[in-house]
């Protein structure tokens, strides 16, 4: 065989793990989705909590449960054993969540029950960081490694059996689904849940067997890839986002076109690694670029999709699905005026730490504008605000490379640069709606973190990453710009007057827009596009300008963020954060001002996080764990967030205490009628 179709194949077969992978957790998101109703975030991180439960297991004989570690035994397990109990904890995980969690959620909004997944993977991640750190560690293997001849090149034999078991696995399924009883149910409760609940049967009980064989699914496959790939809280977990692109990509119906695009983006990531090894293979730094396979999928599920130009397919319920109320403010200018004087008062009197935990509070707000433009008003669930806010960080890092250009023109050319990228990817919103376009921003924040931000020669270079502080005739308004008022140290309360200023026009601008024709307009979109159409709405022109804004948005606040360390990297900007600050906005309200406010204070290393450490001293993976809970609870009894149960919460208060002030005056008025 000619030696580099040898190295063809050879790299084609070292594959089939890793896409093995993809293609069982893209059946786990099938599974999810034709049961419950559900675009499951979390089937990665039950994957990777079947593996750490049984390494636990296995190498100490300590079961490591929600929270804690038990002694069972005082040595290491056999295999079988702890893969029972493994893969039992599991069930166990998707049991409660359905019942507890989606079961409430069964006739809400896809967006409600996909920021409920977010809030179990954030929870998972977080308790596994608690008790096993973030060094990745060596999984026991469970499957045979010994290596077998094909074509006169050694393969380990764990990736023929584990491509196998996902190959059964997905025969099993089909046949079941098409033919069996409990399939034909589940087929039926998903396209018309009225019609299946007349014929007997139950959509709760459907789901929770659903749910649970998706647990099952996923923490199985878990513990037999982890010795492929390092045992840490992001590698199993973020798989995710590969495999629910090829749920996407077969319409989250068919079981065997899921593992296909699963199998296939594992081959395409193994060849992209032997193509790395080639001469005229594009470099930056002298290192073969990355993330290549993240842009190649973001390509193919954006090109896809916005040539089917279909809408992922609902289930059908029988209750219409209520997006959380977007209200228009009834009092902006004098509230805005009350809150930036205790801003400005805070950020003079407030000792350094809490005021740079203060300045990161508003830069969050900012980013959570953006969210509340797009999701909030628009309905549109994107993922990818935070990516955004890196492309300006990224333009200002160059810039200040010697460009000679300086503030306020840099961040201008970089929130610019933001605006036309976030209309470049809103161009799929034109066709594809939804949970499925939360996917496409989804492929689209990773492809822009791993190939565009993460590469040193053209994204973030740590040793020319430098950014220049903001100066204004002179005047330098950055972390390090003088003050002599207040406690001092840095950052300095002017880059906080910065920050505030930016943080108020965009308020008091995303609260006009509520108010303004346009806003009237986005949220017609949100509430039925069809009828926003007939009804003389120019659809298109409508998404990119909100894209527009919302990108803007973004784009400031990844300026300010840039300006705040005097530098930036990917990290800072990874699909993991962006999540976070998509659990935080929907906590606090994703539809309204006051929520993105809230949404600041509750982002990571924001004011209410460095006050709740320095009041009791909890680890920050403590506090992602019970933002995690917080937020799964918010979805469930909160649909607005924090702001709206607040706002309904008063609005009851006050109609009782008006119906008992009329019910005394009625009575009043007949004691003293003659």
């Amino acid at each position: 065989m000619v030696p580099n179709v040898k190295d063809l194949v050879l790299f084609a077969l070292l594959g089939l793990p890793a896409g093995a992978f993809i293609a069982g957790l893209s059946l786990s998101a099938v599974l999810s989705y034709r049961g419950a109703g559900v675009v499951n975030l979390a089937s990665g991180a039950i994957a990777m909590l079947g593996a750490f439960v049984f390494y636990d297991l296995k190498t100490a004989g300590k079961l490591f449960l929600l929270g804690a570690q038990v002694d069972v035994g005082g040595h290491p397990w056999s295999t079988g054993p702890a893969i029972v109990v493994a893969l039992a904890e599991c069930c166990v995980v998707g049991m409660l969540f359905d019942g507890i969690v989606l079961r409430r959620l069964r006739n809400s909004a896809p967006l409600a029950k996909l920021i409920a997944t977010l809030g179990l993977l954030l929870t998972l991640q977080a308790v596994v960081l608690l008790h096993f750190g973030v060094d990745a560690l060596q999984a026991p293997a469970v499957l045979s490694a010994s290596p077998v001849t094909v074509l006169g090149l050694a393969i380990p034999l764990d990736g023929f059996t584990f491509s196998g078991i996902v190959i059964a696995i997905t025969i099993a399924l089909s046949a079941i689904y098409r033919y069996s009883r409990f399939g034909l149910a589940t087929r039926a409760a998903s396209e018309n849940e009225g019609m299946a609940m007349r014929n007997g049967l139950s959509p709760d009980r459907l789901s929770m067997a659903n749910t649970v064989l998706a647990s099952l699914l996923a923490g199985g496959l878990g513990i037999l890839f982890a010795p492929e790939a390092q045992l840490d809280s992001t590698t199993l977990a973020l798989t995710i986002i590969p495999a629910l692109a090829a749920a996407l990509l077969a319409r989250f119906t068919s079981f065997g076109l899921a593992a296909l695009f699963g199998f296939a983006m594992g081959v395409v990531q193994a060849l992209l690694i032997w193509l790395q090894s080639k001469p005229w293979f594009p470099t930056a730094g002298g290192i073969p670029l990355t993330g290549v396979s993240d842009l190649v999928y973001f390509l193919v599920i954006a090109v896809v999709l916005f040539a089917r130009g279909q809408v992922l397919p609902q289930r059908g319920t029988i209750i219409e699905k209520r997006l959380p109320a977007a209200p228009a403010a009834r009092q902006i200018r004098v509230p805005a005026l009350c809150l930036t004087s205790v801003v400005v008062v805070c950020l003079v009197m407030f000792p350094y730490n809490f005021r740079e935990a203060l300045i990161y509070t508003l830069i969050g707000t900012i980013i959570c504008l953006s969210l509340v433009v797009i999701t909030g008003f628009l309905g549109q669930v994107s993922l990818l605000q935070l990516a955004l806010a890196g492309a300006t960080a990224w333009v200002l890092t160059k810039l200040s490379a010697g460009s000679g250009i300086g503030f306020p023109f840099a961040p201008m050319i970089g929130v610019a640069v933001s605006v036309v990228v976030g209309l470049l990817t809103a161009l799929p919103t034109l066709r594809v709606r939804g949970v499925s376009l939360a996917i496409i921003t989804m492929a689209a924040a990773v492809a822009m973190s791993n190939f565009w931000l993460a590469n040193v020669t053209f994204g973030f270079n740590p040793l020319n990453g430098a950014v220049s502080p903001p100066k204004l005739l002179g005047l330098s308004l950055g972390p390090n710009a003088s003050f002599g008022l207040g406690p001092g140290g840095r950052p300095s309360p002017v880059f906080g007057f910065l920050c505030l200023a930016a943080a108020v026009c965009g308020g008091l601008g995303v609260a006009a827009l509520r108010r303004a024709e346009l806003g009237q307009r986005m949220l017609a979109i949100r509430s039925n596009e069809r009828a926003a159409a007939a009804a003389g709405i120019n659809i298109r022109e409508t998404k990119l300008v909100a894209y527009g804004i919302g990108s803007m948005l973004a784009g400031v606040g990844g300026a300010l963020y840039a300006y705040s360390f005097q530098a930036a990297s990917s990290d800072s900007f990874s699909i993991t954060v962006a999540l976070g600050f998509v659990a935080y906005a929907y906590l606090g309200g994703i539809t309204t001002v006051t929520g993105a406010i809230v949404g600041g204070l509750l982002c990571t290393a924001a004011l209410s996080q460095r006050t709740l450490e320095t009041l009791t001293g909890i680890s920050p993976d403590l506090e992602l764990a019970l933002a995690g809970l917080v937020l799964i609870v918010t979805v469930v009894q909160n649909p607005d967030g924090i702001v709206g149960g607040t706002r309904r919460m008063f609005a009851r208060r006050h109609l009782i205490v008006a119906t008992a002030a009329g019910a005394v005056s009625g009575r009043s008025r007949s004691s003293s009628a003659p």
